[in-house]
């Protein structure tokens, strides 16, 4: 993904998250690093021999970070393959996923590591990190080795969407992450509150008759979790927080210092209950969708702080298993594609600004994962994108590049096109 061209990104509204504001100017690129940005960046100040790139007054910002993505191989490539997966990663602007270790096999070993790195390698436009799994067969009981996983190359450790119920599981694991400084990702859930329900618990619910699932099945674990964490110092993310039990949870942990971090999906963030309308089966999540006042709860968190990261939770399924009868419908949407354009609508709203949402989707994944992208700055990756914040789209499935097609925004109006994506400097989506 380097090169040796010098290229130069001018006339551009600079989206920095870093210095939290937008300026006009431009960023210059040699390799595959940027080497300068600002006012000073334009055509008559770069010299010869340099490919310009109008922006012709878009936004540019940093590439975003997606850390929660099924990339269908090894083992569901007719869901997903890591060819699609980023073929709409760099369609929306998502220069890096962090994908999740429920594969088959799981990524309990360092040989699927190497596997998924060498096929991200050959087949993915866009970097593909590996998250591999906390525990063996992600099964919740015997520890896996993550010094050697750590060693082939995972940057993080989950268990997926299978929470560790035993709490001593849950400290051995915390307690090795700690020891080889790896970060501890974890699906807050009560598999046993959770089980029978297939929504979020509430009057809705009762009138669609539906089995819910309370917001204590998710908010009990998180605070095990928390307490953990006090006990061994492992560097914990909560992968989903969705309700105000959870948030009041993270706010005691931060403010306890804590080394806790926390992301919520963008479906979360800009869907409620009530979109499920009529047994919507493409919105049937987990966790589910919850409430309004639960929505606009996790906003106002996104906002202050509380709530570092913004994910896809990007999880294809076919039409056989969404084509059915809610209770049998299997979890997940896609929305690697859509992200930034969903995300968006909390720009357009007022609800954050444009800054701090490209921070919750680039500088702040960057940071916990200590990853060099995900900002602005001389000597980072150019990992940049372009795009349009107010052009508009009805989101069509057929036109998305997932090989699944189960968007919660089917038919939906979106505002947000991205124009160009770079990774490492070099162009790999540019739109008709």
């Amino acid at each position: 993904m380097s090169n040796s061209i010098r290229k130069a990104l001018v006339n551009a509204q600079i989206v920095d998250p870093l210095a939290d504001k937008i300026t006009t100017g431009g960023v210059l690129i040699e390799g595959d690093v940027i080497v300068s940005l600002g006012a000073g960046v334009t055509p008559a100040n770069c010299g010869s021999g340099v490919e310009i790139v109008d922006c012709r007054g878009l936004h540019l910002a940093p590439g975003l970070i997606d850390m929660r993505a099924f990339i269908g191989e090894p083992g569901a490539s007719h869901r997903e393959t890591i060819a699609t997966v980023s073929a709409a990663a760099a369609a929306g602007g998502v220069t890096t996923l962090l994908a999740t270790p429920e594969t088959s096999p799981p990524v309990d070993g360092s040989a699927t590591v190497d596997y998924i790195t060498r096929r991200a390698r050959d087949n993915a436009k866009v970097r593909i990190n590996v998250c591999a799994a906390l525990t063996k067969g992600l099964a919740g009981g015997e520890i896996a080795e993550i010094g050697l996983l750590r060693q082939a190359g995972a940057i993080a450790f989950s268990n997926g969407s299978q929470s560790i119920v035993s709490s001593q599981v849950m400290r051995r694991a915390m307690t090795y992450a700690r020891d080889f400084d790896a970060l501890v990702m974890h699906y807050a859930e009560d598999r046993d509150l959770a089980r029978a329900g297939v929504m979020n618990e509430c009057e809705f619910a009762a009138r669609l008759g539906l089995a819910g699932i309370p917001h204590e099945a998710e908010a009990i674990v998180l605070d095990r979790d928390m307490r953990l964490v006090a006990l061994t110092g492992a560097r914990y993310h909560a992968e989903l927080v969705t309700n105000s039990l959870s948030l009041d949870i993270i706010r005691k942990a931060k403010a306890a210092g804590l080394p806790v971090t926390c992301g919520t999906s963008i479906n979360h963030l800009t869907l409620n209950e009530n979109d499920i309308g009529d047994y919507r089966t493409f919105l049937k999540m987990s966790p589910p969708l919850r409430s309004e006042s639960e929505r606009l709860a996790l906003v106002e968190a996104l906002a202050d702080g509380t709530i570092e990261v913004i994910v896809s939770d990007h999880n294809p399924q076919d039409v056989e298993t969404k084509r059915v009868p809610f209770p049998e419908a299997a979890y997940g949407a896609i929305g690697v594609e859509t992200l930034l354009a969903a995300g968006l609508r909390l720009v357009s709203s007022g609800q954050i600004s444009l800054p701090k949402l490209m921070a919750a989707m680039s500088l702040h994944p960057a940071d916990i994962l200590r990853l060099p992208q995900g900002r602005l700055a001389a000597g980072a990756p150019a990992d940049l994108i372009v795009f349009d914040p107010d052009e508009p789209f009805v989101v069509d499935p057929q036109l998305l590049h997932s090989r699944s097609k189960n968007t919660p925004f089917d038919e939906a109006r979106l505002q947000g096109q991205v124009k160009h994506t770079f990774v490492g400097g070099s162009a790999i989506w540019h739109a008709d």
